[in-house]
């Protein structure tokens, strides 16, 4: 996914998608792990705390570890600074290397791949569905402490990788030069003349190949076949209109990206730094998904790798995404728990009335599609 400087029915306050069915299918088997409390715990085989033993073993684990590396987190996505400053604080232990922030979902595998082996290799991934789907074999299973909060749908059976914040597809624009867009079609309009960009490559980005998906619904397609959103973008660029410059906060505060499709979280983060960035979500049919957390299986800092997976689904760092305006994934379950930051909570936009999200083999086709027809109708 180009990131920032770089992916069934819900209302609003509701974690998404609670009823998607994503039908997520086991791709792999957990290795057998050491007994609990045993004194040579094999971190990288680990699937859940009690392989470690107690909580705290996995703590000392990660901090005899003494690092963690990360991989396209940028600090303005989500709120992720907030998140990554928390985890230095609670564990001056664990030196974190916040590698390459602004590289797509794709490259995260690549990097993964190109540095195996390697102390430098990323220990954790955050992902679009459709890379996590493609890239199962990479990754390791692990089941956070607050597993069973987590839907069904929003989780690969065996933890290889795990929803953990999501929004809606939305339109960021610069109302001093633009009137707010009702719909789609507004955009192919001789207004937006070279002033339409999208978050990414939707071939690797999460963000747009969510654009695509918002077109394909908006266009009275399903999500069973992206065609008409291809056509969509191909339109917008045989108009003029779309604008081919990866957005960035910095292109977003000089006007080089002056109209972004982008999740609703991430548009609006931009507000703060231009009081003209607006934001809609279009009536009608609206487009949801999450990014999902997944553990690199030869991580070269295992247990500090499980570490930050348990620290994300924790209540605090479910509310500080809420915080990013990102809708945690235990959102339902801390809100019954009464556990939510309520007043963040009801400060999210309003959600669409009709809501989308892929299933597994939604993601896949549309994958294999946009691969085939993307480029030539964009050229």
């Amino acid at each position: 996914m180009a990131r920032s400087t770089r992916r069934a029915r819900i209302g609003a306050g509701i974690a998404l998608a609670t009823t998607a069915a994503l039908a997520l299918t086991s791709c792999a088997t957990a290795t057998d792990a050491p007994a609990a409390g045993s004194d040579a715990v094999d971190a990288a085989a680990a699937t859940s705390v009690a392989d470690f033993g107690t909580f705290a073993d996995l703590e000392a684990a990660a901090k005899a570890e003494g690092a963690l590396n990360v991989i396209a987190l940028p600090r303005d996505w989500a709120n992720y600074g907030e998140i990554l400053d928390l985890f230095a604080e609670k564990y001056p232990e664990i030196t974190i290397d916040e590698a390459s922030p602004d590289v797509s979902s794709a490259e995260e595998i690549q990097a993964a791949k190109t540095n195996e082996g390697l102390d430098t290799a990323p220990d954790v991934f955050d992902l679009g569905l459709t890379v996590a789907l493609q890239n199962t074999d990479v990754f390791a299973p692990y089941k956070v402490q607050t597993w069973d909060d987590i839907p069904e749908e929003l989780k690969e059976p065996t933890g290889l990788f795990v929803g953990d914040y999501g929004g809606y597809m939305s339109i960021g624009y610069d109302s001093s030069k633009f009137d707010a867009p009702s719909e789609l079609a507004d955009l192919l309009s001789a207004d937006y003349k070279g002033s339409v960009a999208i978050n990414g490559d939707p071939t690797q980005a999460g963000a747009a190949f969510a654009a695509v998906g918002l077109a394909t619904v908006q266009s009275d397609g399903t999500l069973d076949d992206f065609q008409p959103g291809i056509d969509f973008f191909s339109e917008l660029q045989k108009a003029g209109n779309l604008l081919k410059v990866d957005v960035t906060p910095s292109t977003i505060t000089s006007g080089e990206t002056p109209v972004v499709f982008d999740w609703d979280y991430l548009n609006a983060s931009h507000s703060a730094e231009n009081e003209d960035w607006k934001v809609v979500v279009f009536d009608g049919t609206g487009y949801a998904g999450y990014y999902n957390q997944a553990i690199n299986a030869d991580a070269p800092h295992p247990a500090a790798a499980r570490l930050w997976q348990e620290f994300l689904y924790s209540d605090e760092v479910q509310n500080l995404w809420l915080k990013g305006g990102a809708r945690p994934v235990r959102m339902e379950a801390m809100t019954e728990a009464g556990t939510i930051d309520a007043d963040l909570a009801a400060a999210l936009p309003e959600a669409p009335e009709e809501t989308v999200v892929p299933t597994e083999e939604q993601s896949t086709n549309a994958g294999t599609l946009l691969g085939e027809k993307w480029a030539a109708a964009v050229q």
